[in-house]
């Protein structure tokens, strides 16, 4: 079992940056594919971007792509989102989530991953 823990958010203003991080703790993150979701109010969690354990493969949403990275740290057991031209509709929740499955595809669907983290608010001003 692992256990995530969301940093990062905050408020920023359209066309800023911010990066988020993941940190996990008890069983090593590298066992894990890792991905990111948002949820907007009033919306469904929607998926953001996935990494494969080691780190090669990733996989980003068509409304992020270009503007969002996805990266892992396996020794400092930490996932990150680099978020960059930010737009007032990124602004939600952001969670990552843990897949002890693993495959090396785009795996969207939020059924996918076992563990969660608490969130972590983005809000992007006009």
């Amino acid at each position: 079992q692992v256990q995530l823990v969301e940093s990062g958010g905050g408020l920023v203003e359209t066309g800023g940056s911010l990066r988020l991080s993941c940190a996990a703790s008890g069983r090593t993150l590298s066992s894990y594919a890792m991905g990111w979701f948002r949820q907007a109010p009033g919306k469904e969690r929607e998926f953001v971007s996935r990494i494969s354990r080691g780190g090669t493969y990733t996989y980003y949403a068509d409304s992020v792509k270009g503007r969002f990275t996805i990266s892992r740290d396996n020794a400092q057991n930490t996932v990150y989102l680099q978020m960059n031209s930010l737009k007032p509709e990124d602004t939600a929740v952001y969670y990552c989530a843990a897949d002890s499955q693993g495959i090396p595809a785009p795996a969207p669907n939020p059924g996918a991953y076992e563990y969660w983290g608490q969130g972590t608010q983005v809000t992007v001003s006009s």
